[in-house]
């Protein structure tokens, strides 16, 4: 088996543990059916009247307002605007999580499996700073001031989409169509599409995505100068879910005396060839961390390995 047949064997299924992508949609998609569900109760219980309750009374406290004032009594809605999709409109779900997929699948394979929840939380919180920075300058925005509300995962979505063009522009899709679309000719004609619609319908929401998208780029333009802007949010998640790790070693107990020294395996040791043991351990560290993460020796080996098949 080649090294790039290998390499596609090890990038993160949609089912395999530890993918983010897999999370955030899944995420998204629980929040929809548990908003849908309590909407049926709504309407069960106070008739036709009860969807347009169900909007007063619970909806509009998880999405994002554009009134300041309205946004200083339900600060929360930041982080739960992102989450939340419009229960009359399943297409817009189903887009969002199809563009998501679409788009962090080449993210993740690209940059490891550490940066896609970062870049989808600060493309939104940076669509939420522009979109209510709009409705409160622009005039003929403020008109709608009171009753404009934001909602939906575009913002995150787009700076996903507009992060993985920034790392490979000339990456490819649709192999069969005269080898491929560069996926910079896809991102440009939903941008432009985006901006050419600002005037028609939602224009709050398309300069949303505009500054998810500027997000995006920016995030991914500091990563590649070896800043991590998502690092903090990593290593927090690292420290809460070791909080119910039976298995992580004790505090004031060496990791190297609980791992290294009780050890019942032989530690793995090196060799003047390339084994499909490393090739494997080397794999499984760029989706974890990114092809930039790899050390020197590293890359020479992976470069050995595609000029060879192993057995």
């Amino acid at each position: 088996m080649s090294y790039y047949q290998q390499q596609d064997r090890h990038r993160l299924s949609i089912g395999q543990d530890g993918n983010a992508l897999t999370m955030l949609i899944a995420i998204n998609l629980v929040v929809f059916v548990f908003l849908a569900f309590i909407k049926v109760i709504y309407y069960f219980t106070e008739g036709k009247a009860g969807p347009a309750s169900f909007d007063n009374n619970f909806f509009y406290w998880l999405t994002l307002p554009a009134d300041l004032d309205k946004f200083l009594s339900r600060p929360w809605t930041l982080v739960t605007h992102m989450f939340v999709h419009d229960m009359a409109q399943v297409w817009h779900i189903l887009g969002n999580m199809i563009w998501l997929w679409a788009f962090g699948y080449i993210l993740q394979s690209l940059s490891g499996n550490r940066q896609v929840i970062p870049v989808f939380l600060y493309g939104a919180l940076a669509g939420a700073f522009g979109y209510m920075l709009a409705y409160n300058v622009i005039p003929p925005l403020k008109e709608h001031i009171a009753v404009s509300q934001a909602y939906g995962a575009s913002a995150g979505i787009m700076a996903i989409a507009i992060g993985a063009t920034t790392l490979a522009p000339n990456y490819r899709i649709f192999p069969m169509l005269n080898g491929g679309i560069p996926i910079w000719v896809i991102t440009v004609l939903y941008m432009i599409i985006d901006l050419a619609t600002i005037p028609e319908s939602n224009p709050g929401g398309h300069i949303a995505h505009i500054c998810g998208g500027m997000m995006g780029f920016l995030y991914m333009t500091m990563l590649q100068r070896g800043k991590d802007w998502g690092a903090w949010m990593n290593k927090f998640y690292n420290w809460t879910s070791g909080l119910f790790d039976p298995e992580k070693p004790q505090k004031g107990k060496s990791i190297k005396s609980q791992l290294f020294y009780k050890a019942t395996v032989q530690p793995y040791k090196k060799t003047a060839t390339v084994t499909q043991q490393r090739i494997d351990e080397i794999l499984d560290k760029i989706n974890q961390k990114g092809y930039h993460s790899l050390t020197e020796e590293e890359k020479e080996i992976l470069k050995k390995a595609s000029q060879e098949d192993l057995s």
